[in-house]
């Protein structure tokens, strides 16, 4: 991987774009990473209710979003996206598990 430069260091925006580039595949390899956890979870589970787990989920967005402000990212933003992501992984589970119990497609 390329070594980053820091925004400062950009003086065009196409040294912007590129550095953009490289963080959106940083990104896209942590969100396969994870989804292979997800993945996990699913066969580790025993039933389709399971997928669901609101405490957890609130739990996990509220130390997500405090980490968000730490970090000068928009707690908003962090929320959002995270839902996105939950709403699928959840979505996922609850077909894999009752796919695999045979009542689902």
């Amino acid at each position: 991987m390329e070594r980053s430069k820091p925004p400062s260091s950009c003086h065009s925006k196409e040294d912007i774009r590129g550095e953009i580039d490289r963080l959106d595949l940083v990104i896209l390899k942590l969100f396969a990473e994870r989804q292979g956890y997800v993945r996990r979870m699913a066969e580790l589970k025993q039933h389709p209710s399971e997928a669901f787990d609101p405490e957890r989920i609130e739990t996990m967005l509220s130390a997500l979003r405090t980490r968000a402000a730490e970090l000068g990212f928009e707690p908003e933003q962090t929320d959002r996206i995270w839902r996105a992501v939950i709403d699928w992984n959840v979505a996922y589970e609850e077909r894999t598990i009752a796919a695999r119990l045979g009542g689902g497609s």
